[in-house]
């Protein structure tokens, strides 16, 4: 790993990444190389993601298509174009993804996701609208969902759900869901918001 700049912002390759260097360091992403520290999640963030992945688990079809429904797991995404190698490396950790049942591999499992789920937090919130969208997007991923929480993150305000538009390569606003999230792909789920709320 290299080693600390002057303002203390650690930077990762991906070969270091491959190498473990970053498995001591709890709760991370890796953004351009740099790697950033994750705070820790509201009560309410964790039953979300929790019984949603569960809900999302138990709706999928008997003698459909085989899908894997995981949380915080890492996947590689493209990287940025440096010079320098500790400064291209894009490792996210979803809350919760939907994806085929190829074999995991951190650096293609991208290829692989049919869905995508954020909740967030108010530590999160503008990346989960803006940077993760357009990364997202921008790796083909066909559905994003992001479950706003309200300020005090006590109840779900609405959970947005983003389509890939004709490019394959944006986002374009396809519902906002407000008390029930109906999903129609890549399965079908009726989940009503108090289910994932309730203490």
């Amino acid at each position: 790993m290299s080693a600390p700049d002057e303002q203390q912002v650690l930077h990762v390759t991906a070969e270091e990444f491959a190498d473990g260097a970053t498995a001591d360091l709890g709760d991370l992403e890796i953004v351009d190389g740099r790697v950033i520290r994750l705070m820790a999640q509201s009560p309410l963030h964790s039953r979300v993601v929790r019984r949603l992945a569960g809900m999302l688990e138990a709706a999928r079809r008997d003698g459909g298509p085989c899908m894997i429904i995981d949380s915080d797991v890492a996947a590689r995404f493209a990287d940025t174009e440096s010079n320098t190698a500790d400064r291209r490396l894009n490792v996210r950790y979803p809350d919760i993804w939907i994806r085929d049942c190829e074999p995991y591999d951190v650096n293609s499992v991208r290829d692989h996701i049919l869905l995508v789920v954020e909740v967030t937090s108010e530590s999160t919130i503008d990346t989960d609208i803006s940077d993760k969208r357009i990364q997202y997007a921008a790796a083909g991923i066909p559905r994003y969902l992001i479950v706003r929480l309200d300020q005090k993150e006590e109840r779900i305000e609405e959970i947005e759900e983003y389509r890939l538009d004709w490019s394959g390569r944006r986002y374009r606003a396809h519902a906002v869901h407000r008390r029930v999230l109906l999903l129609d792909e890549p399965v079908e789920a009726t989940v009503p918001f108090g289910v994932l709320e309730q203490p």
